[in-house]
């Protein structure tokens, strides 16, 4: 049974494979294996005909995906869900945060080893240098002791030793990022 598939499936191959290139023998080959594409159609039947309807694609628009995420709207503070929108101007440091893709500030806390957090601040433009020395000297306010951190240029990514996501969100926003 499965060889016979096999050949069956190869001899449809083949066929195909003669309708689609140019053959060395004369007349045509779907001729020669009693198949007629729609070019060779007989001149008394009926051809399919294809209707392009720009009118009825409106619905078919409806159901694609966006390729992009919108813009936000215009918040005054932050929002019910407690996201809070970007400055109108940024503000004239060294450096430069940009939002994530969904407009979300990109600080994020990994875990490593079981128990090992590290804060994660990513899309970093501009003097890193500058931001590792604001964000020690920030933390060092907020817990009295001075945090390591690890700076990739390559990358552009500032890790913060500890769980300081939270603070470090609010901190660029009243920043103005």
């Amino acid at each position: 049974m499965a060889a016979r598939v096999i050949l069956k499936t190869s001899a449809v191959r083949r066929t195909l494979l003669a309708l689609s290139l140019p053959s060395r023998t004369p007349g045509p080959p779907a001729a020669a294996v009693g198949l007629r594409c729609l070019h060779h159609a007989a001149p008394g039947e009926k051809k399919t005909v294809v209707l392009e309807s720009a009118e009825e694609y409106k619905f078919v628009e409806r159901l694609i995906p966006s390729t992009r995420v919108p813009s936000p709207p215009k918040h005054a503070g932050p929002t019910p869900s407690g996201w809070t929108p970007p400055s109108d101007s940024p503000p004239t440091l060294s450096y430069m945060i940009r939002r994530s893709r969904m407009h979300n500030i990109p600080v994020y806390t990994e875990m490593t080893n079981g128990n090992r957090r590290t804060t994660l601040v990513r899309k970093v433009e501009g003097d890193i240098w500058a931001l590792e020395k604001d964000v020690k000297q920030y933390l060092m306010e907020v817990t009295g002791k001075e945090l390591p951190t690890r700076v990739n240029e390559v990358t552009m990514t500032l890790r913060v030793k500890g769980h300081f996501e939270d603070e470090l969100k609010e901190w660029l926003v009243r920043k103005g990022f």
